[in-house]
């Protein structure tokens, strides 16, 4: 299983974080280790000073593809999840200043947070236009659209399969809307896709 994840896919966190507007999608990895499952609590790392959540659409990939067209790509995933990608800010920061890869501030361990279940495309009220709410310590921190994408679930599927076979249970991370900002230890995650809860956990 890959994980995959599309950074600056919303315009909104793009400019909160003073990045360039992309021209294709940009992507980077995590490894099956940084999967956090089952509301399993997160563990600040002692390496950091400033982690960051960033809630994400999260579309599991149902059968092998390479160079998948973009009006074929809608056959690759049927559901669609939700995740946190945890981000160390002051270590990417760091990172991106010395022209450095990532690795450190996106793919440490449990910093792939996944929800308890994917939900059916065929369930939801629109399939093109999907609502989706962080709440830390019952407040909505963060809430984002799949419409307000700027490189769609397809366009992702279809670019990032011209550089690597995308197989069977890959997840993509979509990307965040803005909002992002730290967590701290005592505070309590939940995630909803429309009505639904699809995680729900603490910070230690």
């Amino acid at each position: 299983m890959k994980i995959i994840c599309i950074g600056r896919n919303y315009f909104s966190h793009v400019k909160e974080l003073n990045n360039d507007v992309p021209d294709e999608p940009v992507f980077f990895m995590k490894p099956d280790s940084a999967i956090l499952r089952k509301n399993a609590p997160f563990f600040l790392p002692d390496w950091t000073k400033e982690v960051h959540h960033e809630i994400e659409l999260v579309i599991r990939i149902n059968r092998l593809g390479k160079n998948i067209e973009k009006r074929f790509a809608d056959r690759y995933f049927n559901e669609v999840g939700l995740g946190i990608d945890f981000t160390a800010r002051d270590i990417q920061n760091a990172l991106k200043k010395r022209g450095l890869p990532w690795e450190k501030a996106k793919a440490f361990d449990g910093s792939a947070v996944i929800g308890a279940s994917f939900v059916p495309l065929d369930s939801l009220p629109d399939r093109k236009n999907i609502n989706f709410t962080l709440k830390i310590n019952g407040k909505p921190v963060q809430e984002g659209k799949s419409s307000l994408m700027m490189f769609s679930f397809e366009d992702i599927i279809s670019h990032v399969s011209q550089f690597m076979t995308l197989k069977m249970g890959d997840l993509i991370y979509t990307g965040t809307p803005a909002g992002v900002g730290p967590v701290n230890i005592g505070d309590h995650l939940e995630g909803y896709l429309e009505n639904i809860k699809l995680f729900d956990f603490m910070i230690k």
